[in-house]
Order: C-alpha cells, then sequence, then structure tokens
C-alpha cells in the first residue's frame, strides 16, 4: 500500500470510550505480516458459554478463514472461545494452501488458550491472491496470550485496519430489570465495501445471557437494515464477516421478545456500518439515499442500491452538482419496477423532480448551495405502493482512485 492516506473529514472526534464486556480480553501484536512497524494481528478471548452468532460474505470466492467461521457457528459453547484476526494478508484465493493456513492458526490458538479448536475463529484482511504467511502469526501467539486484557479494546480496532483512516468503535447500554447489560463492537472497512453477507471485518461483544440460535436470529434480521444496507464501491469482499459474541457474564438472559435489547443491538451495528461509509476511500460526503412509494421493500432496496452504487451520481455529489437526472437514469436503470410519471425526487427538503418532469419550484442554486453539505440526503418516491428502504453511501473522489492505483505497493 502507498502513503497512509490522511483522517477521512467525515471521521469522528476520536475513538469512543466503550465498556469493559464481562468475559472478553484482547491482545495486539506486530507480527509483520505484510506491515511493518505497525500492529497487525488482534487475539481476543471469550469466556466459557460465550454464545457466538455470525454474518458472513455470500462472494462465490469468499476466502478460507470464512468458510471454516461458517462450519463453525452453531458449535457447542460450553468451553471458551476466541477470534483471531490478522490484517494485511486477505488468505484469499489461496486454494488448499489457504486452508491449511487457517487450520493451523486456529489449532495454535486452540493450544495456546487451551480450547477446542471448533471454538476458535479466523478473519483475514488485505491483499488477495498471496500466500498467508501464518507462521509470523503462530509465532506471536503465547505472547499475545500471555498480553490479554479486558481494556485493550481501542487497540485492537486499530490492529484490524488497512486502508481505514480511523479505528471505528461503537456501544450502547441496555437496561433490563434495573440492570445493565453492555454492547461494544469493533470494525474495520473504508474500500471493497458493498456487503452482501455481508473489506469489512466487524466483531461485537455483549454481557447478556442469550441462547446461539436466538441471537442468530436476532443478528441475521439486523443485518439486513444495517451492513447490508451501505456501500462505498459495490463491489463485495471475500472476506466479509460479522461475529457477535454474547458471554453471559451479566447474568440477565436475553430471549426472543427481548426487544430493548435487540434494539441496542441495533443501534451499536447501525454505527459501525455508518462508521465504515465515513471512511469510504477517498469520501468527503456522507449520503443516505432514501426509497419510498416502491412496489414492495425489496423493490425499493434494489433502487436505492442503484442510486447509491452510481459512478455518476457518486461523482456528481463530489463535485457538488445537484444532477437529479442522474438519479432519474439510476432508478430507470435499477431493474424494480417504476412509473416516469409518478415518480418524486427530493435532494434534503427540495423537490426537484415531480411527476415526470422538474419540479416547479426547482431553484438550482438553492440545490447547488444544498450539496455543498458534509452530510447530503436524496429521497425518492416511486409512488407505486408501500416499499421502502434506506441505503447509505459517500461520494467518488479522486482519492479513491489514488489509495487504490497502488494498494498493493
Amino acid at each position: 500500500m502507498g502513503a497512509k492516506p490522511p483522517l477521512s473529514p467525515l471521521a469522528p472526534e476520536g475513538f469512543p470510550k466503550l465498556p469493559v464486556i464481562g468475559g472478553v480480553s484482547f491482545a495486539t501484536t506486530e507480527a509483520g505480516v505484510r506491515y511493518q512497524n505497525r500492529t497487525d494481528v488482534l487475539l481476543v478471548s471469550l469466556a466459557p458459554g460465550t454464545a457466538v452468532a455470525g454474518a458472513f460474505t455470500r462472494s462465490a470466492t469468499r476466502s478460507a478463514a470464512v468458510l471454516d467461521c461458517q462450519d463453525k457457528i452453531g458449535c457447542d459453547p460450553v468451553a471458551g472461545a476466541a477470534i483471531v484476526v490478522n490484517s494485511g494478508n486477505a488468505n484469499a484465493f489461496t486454494g488448499r494452501r489457504g486452508a491449511a493456513s487457517v487450520q493451523a492458526i486456529t489449532e495454535a490458538t486452540a493450544s495456546a488458550l487451551g480450547i477446542p479448536a471448533n471454538r476458535v475463529f479466523s478473519s483475514s484482511t488485505g491483499v488477495i491472491g498471496e500466500p498467508l504467511p501464518h507462521e509470523r502469526i503462530i509465532d506471536k501467539l503465547e505472547d499475545l496470550a500471555s498480553a490479554l486484557s479486558p481494556h485493550a479494546i481501542e487497540t485492537a480496532a486499530r490492529a484490524i485496519m488497512t486502508t481505514d483512516t480511523f479505528p471505528k468503535g461503537a456501544s450502547e447500554v441496555v437496561m433490563v430489570d434495573g440492570q445493565a447489560v453492555h454492547i461494544a463492537g469493533i470494525a474495520k472497512g473504508s474500500g471493497m465495501i458493498a456487503p452482501d453477507m455481508a473489506t469489512m471485518l466487524v466483531y461485537i461483544f455483549t454481557d447478556a445471557a442469550i441462547d446461539q440460535d436466538i441471537l442468530q436470529d436476532m443478528v441475521s434480521a439486523l443485518n439486513r437494515t444495517t451492513f447490508n444496507c451501505i456501500t462505498v464501491d459495490s463491489d463485495t469482499s471475500t472476506s466479509d464477516t460479522l461475529l457477535v459474541a454474547a458471554t453471559g457474564a451479566s447474568g440477565l438472559r436475553m430471549t426472543e421478545n427481548s426487544m430493548g435489547f435487540m434494539e441496542g443491538l441495533r443501534r451499536v451495528m447501525l454505527d459501525l456500518a455508518h462508521q465504515v461509509v465515513r471512511d469510504g476511500e477517498g469520501a468527503t460526503k456522507f449520503v443516505e439515499i432514501s426509497v419510498t412509494g416502491a412496489a414492495s421493500d425489496a423493490e425499493a432496496h434494489i433502487h436505492a442500491k442503484a442510486i447509491a452504487n452510481s459512478p455518476l451520481i457518486k461523482t456528481a455529489i463530489a463535485g457538488e452538482d445537484p444532477n437529479w437526472g442522474r438519479v432519474v437514469m439510476a432508478i430507470g436503470k435499477s431493474g424494480a419496477r417504476a412509473d416516469r410519471d409518478l415518480l418524486a425526487i427530493w435532494f434534503g427538503d427540495m423537490q426537484v423532480a415531480k411527476d415526470g418532469f422538474v419540479s416547479p419550484s426547482y431553484d438550482e442554486a438553492s440545490a447547488a448551495a444544498y450539496m455543498k453539505q458534509q452530510e447530503i440526503v436524496i429521497h425518492v418516491d416511486l409512488g407505486l405502493g408501500g416499499g421502502t428502504a434506506r441505503v447509505w453511501t459517500c461520494d467518488l473522489t479522486h482519492g479513491y482512485i489514488d489509495i487504490n492505483a497502488d494498494y498493493r505497493s
């Protein structure tokens, strides 16, 4: 990768203060997987009884680590568990050697922590197609195991970064019967972001007690309206992984009817998803696409993604050009149902198109002024039915080219 990109102008003021989650500890190290003089391996230790749920990329070329995690989700949670992550090398499209690397890493981690290998979940992120020098990771495992700390979640967030310009974290506290349940999560992601599980890795931890099948149902449902509703560049990674671990340390048991907990988990997931977009490679604008009046929610989502992924729309936003005609184009080519003469479009609160024509109230100068804001909302109503969707994206600038043109150098 070339020079480190500058901090995103959409970055938060700093890394948030996240609560300690009982039963979770972290350690990081410099293994030199690809990067020098920076942490690039993360080990997370999870207490016995931790339930682990997940969602993963549906890429046909997904990595060996993703395939291994998918096989392990739902295993008996009686024993402890672990997550081991490396940045710099995706270990994807590496054939049998890639699978052997995953096996070697997970078995060595299991040995270092005294847990079953089927309770070790691994992730790799970085360059595709290069063999993973897994021995560099294995050589660090004993040191990592001895350095585990419940207070190291921020360093954990930094160790999983690749082209990210800031570490990403979010948390919520949910009150249950007058007692606090804590949720905290970290994520990495900046480019190759169009999750279809879902390069994006997300790890969320809670001290709630919850059965694995119930947690899995929650994660799968919430994923559809959070991580599956963001896009930076329309490219789905081979490595997208979301893992949610519930240690039970609070002693408070959640059920499928624990709506307060589910809402807290949704807020953490959405916060992290938005941070990934705000750190989109080269991004200067955070954009919400809102679609209403579609024939169905599914078709609303298709329209929203067509708008969000259009290079013409994204470059117009970067150039602060209120070119609403490109929104018309994206709707027309999406493949979902639309009627030109029922269509209405807004930029923020300004209606720019109505009933198949430019809105009588449209003012180019006002629209251009709106496009100078860092946060943009484009709303489309199709006038066909009750289908709705929201998708979040960013603009497309020359910065994206600068980062990706020499990613491997």
